[in-house]
């Protein structure tokens, strides 16, 4: 498993989700899940996933990122 890669096969990360998880605790990255190349899913260090939860879900927190990015 290459540490700095941010995109890893899903049939990869099952076989290190241990180091994956470690890595985004530890380090506080975000590592994407992929399929054929596309971004599938992602893995965040949980307090992100906590706020994510508290601003209604994964659909209100983009619609306030996207408010607060330069355009």
């Amino acid at each position: 498993m290459d540490e700095n890669a941010t995109d890893h096969p899903i049939a990869e990360a099952r076989a290190n989700m241990s180091d994956l998880l470690a890595s985004v605790r530890l380090l506080r990255v975000v590592r994407f899940l992929t399929s054929r190349g596309k971004r599938q899913a992602a893995l965040v260090p949980f307090e992100l996933g906590e706020l994510v939860e508290q601003a209604g879900g994964p659909d209100a927190a983009a619609e306030i990122l996207r408010q607060h990015l330069p355009k």
